[in-house]
C-alpha cells in the first residue's frame, strides 16, 4: 500500500457559515513548524488542548482559541496533524487559513484527509466511504448504519469472506499441486463444508448490505396520472404535510414538486407532477413534458386514477403513452383514490405484475398500506439488525464474487476443471478485497475520495 505525499494540507473542517466555534485541519510533516509559528509556542506537547492565541506574519493576533497537535502515526491520517478551533467567523478563518497555507501548506483537495488515512493504513476503503456517508446520513437509522461500518463491521465480514475463499484455495491448489498422490482432496467433507459456509456467508452479508444501499440510496416515487385525480393530495397525505396546493380545479399543479420523506427510516424521494393531458396552455404543456421526464428517471409510479373500473383494465389501455413515452420502464403501482367518495374499503389487490392499492388521501385511508408497499417493493426491512451503510460497488462486488465462488463450485461438482476453479477463486478473494480497498485502483479511489467534502 503507498503512503500518503509528504507535503503538507490544511482545510476548514467545519461546514460554512456562522457559528461558535470552527476547526482548521492540518496534516503533514510540516505541522509543528506551522502550529509553532502561528501561536510563538516553541514547544507544543501533543494530545492536549492549548489555549492559545493564532498570530498573522506581522505579529497581530487573528484570534485566540484552542490548539490540538497530534504526533504521527497517533492521529487520524497517520500523519502530523494539527486542529486549531477558533471563532466561527468566515473573516477570521479566512485570514487564519491563509496565514497557514503563507507558511508551507497548501489548500487540500476534496476527501484529501481521508485519503491521506486510507493511504496510510489507518482506515480501509469502506471506513473511508462510511465517513462520507455518515455526514450525509439523511436518518438516525442511515446514522447508526454508518457507525457500524465506520467501526469496522462490514470490513469485519468481508474479512472473513475472504479467509473462506482463501482456505477453499487452499485445498484446491493442494490438489493441484499433489495430483499424483493417492489423498483427494475434492472428495474431503471438509471440502464441501468450506464451501456451502462461504455461500451462507454470501447470503447473509448480502442481505445487510442490501438493506444498508436502501438507507443511503432510498426510492424515487412519482405520482401521475390525470388532472384532479388527488395526485398533490396524495403527496400531502405521505409528506404528512400541505406540501401542494389542493383545489378542485383542474390543472392546479403545473409544474415538479419534491418532498423527501421517510418511512421507518427508509428514505424516500416523492415527486408530484402535472397532470397528464392533451392541452393547447404552453405552460401546461412545459409541466406535462417535466412529468414524463421524471417518471423516466423514477424507480417507482404510482398512477392515480378516481374510478376502480379503470383499474380492470391492462395498463397498456388504461395508460397507453406509458409504453410510448417512456423507454426505463419503471414499476407501476396502480392507485385508486377518493375512495371516500365511493362504495370502497381501503385494501390491496394483486393482478399479475401489477399491485393496486385502493385508498383516500383526503382522509389518510389506506396510506399505510401504501406504505408498507413501497418498503415491501424495494425490500426494505425496518427490524434488520447489524446493518451497515452499504454502496452499489459494494453490492456489485459481492454479486460478482458470489458468481466467481458458484462458478468454481460447479467445475469442482462436476469435475470439468479444478484449474478453472482455482481461477474463479482467485478473481473472487480479488473482487471482495476491492471493497476494503486492499486491491484497488487509482482510478477508483480518485472517484470515491472526490465525493467527499474539503477538510475530510
Amino acid at each position: 500500500m503507498p503512503t500518503a505525499s509528504v507535503d503538507t494540507i490544511a482545510a476548514i473542517a467545519t461546514p460554512p457559515g456562522r457559528g461558535g466555534v470552527a476547526i482548521i485541519r492540518v496534516s503533514g510533516s510540516q505541522s509543528g513548524a506551522i502550529a509553532q509559528s502561528i501561536t510563538k509556542q516553541s514547544i507544543i506537547e501533543p494530545r492536549k488542548a492549548h489555549y492559545v492565541s493564532f498570530y498573522d506574519h506581522a505579529g497581530e493576533i487573528i484570534d485566540r482559541g484552542l490548539m490540538l497537535f497530534f504526533r504521527a502515526p497517533h492521529s487520524f491520517t497517520g500523519e502530523d496533524v494539527i486542529e486549531l478551533h477558533a471563532h466561527g467567523n468566515p473573516f477570521l478563518l479566512d485570514a487564519l487559513l491563509k496565514e497557514i497555507l503563507r507558511l508551507g501548506a497548501r489548500a487540500a483537495e476534496a476527501g484529501e484527509f481521508s485519503k491521506r488515512a486510507f493511504l496510510n493504513n489507518k482506515i480501509d476503503l469502506a471506513q473511508a466511504e462510511a465517513i462520507a456517508d455518515l455526514i450525509e446520513a439523511s436518518s438516525i437509522q442511515a446514522v447508526r448504519s454508518a457507525v457500524h461500518s465506520l467501526q469496522g463491521e462490514f470490513s469485519a465480514r468481508i474479512h472473513q469472506l475472504v479467509e473462506a475463499v482463501i482456505q477453499l484455495r487452499t485445498y484446491i491448489e493442494a490438489a493441484i499441486d499433489f495430483s499424483e498422490e493417492e489423498i483427494d482432496f475434492l472428495q474431503e467433507a471438509a471440502l464441501q463444508h468450506l464451501l456451502n459456509d462461504a455461500l451462507t456467508q454470501f447470503a447473509s452479508i448480502e442481505s445487510s448490505a442490501k438493506q444498508g444501499a436502501i438507507l443511503r440510496e432510498g426510492m424515487t416515487v412519482v405520482i401521475a396520472g390525470k388532472p384532479n385525480v388527488g395526485k398533490s393530495s396524495l403527496l400531502n397525505a405521505l409528506s404528512e404535510k400541505d406540501s401542494a396546493i389542493v383545489a378542485s380545479v383542474a390543472g392546479t399543479t403545473r409544474d415538479v414538486l419534491r418532498e423527501q420523506i421517510h418511512i421507518d427510516g427508509m428514505p424516500l424521494q416523492i415527486i408530484d407532477t402535472a397532470g397528464l393531458q392533451e392541452t393547447q396552455n404552453e405552460i401546461e404543456q412545459e409541466g406535462i413534458r417535466r412529468a414524463w421526464l421524471e417518471i423516466e428517471k423514477a424507480d417507482r409510479v404510482l398512477f392515480v386514477v378516481d374510478d376502480p373500473a379503470l383499474l380492470q383494465l391492462p395498463l397498456q389501455i388504461l395508460w397507453p403513452e406509458f409504453n410510448e413515452n417512456v423507454s426505463s420502464k419503471p414499476a407501476v403501482t396502480l392507485i385508486c383514490n377518493k375512495i371516500d367518495l365511493l362504495s370502497e374499503q381501503a385494501r390491496v389487490e394483486t393482478r399479475g405484475e401489477y399491485t393496486m392499492i385502493y385508498l383516500s388521501a383526503k382522509y389518510r385511508q389506506g396510506i399505510d398500506l401504501l406504505k408498507n408497499h413501497l418498503k415491501a417493493a424495494i425490500g426494505f426491512e425496518a427490524s434488520a439488525e447489524n446493518v451497515f451503510l452499504a454502496r452499489r460497488r459494494h453490492l456489485d462486488a459481492l454479486a460478482q464474487a458470489k458468481e466467481f465462488l458458484l462458478k468454481a463450485r460447479s467445475n469442482l461438482i462436476e469435475r470439468q476443471s479444478i484449474e478453472l476453479a482455482a481461477e474463479e477463486l482467485r478473481y473472487a478473494q480479488q473482487v471482495l478485497s476491492e471493497i476494503t480497498g486492499e486491491f484497488t485502483t487509482d482510478d477508483l479511489l480518485g472517484n470515491i475520495f472526490s465525493k467527499f467534502c474539503v477538510g475530510k
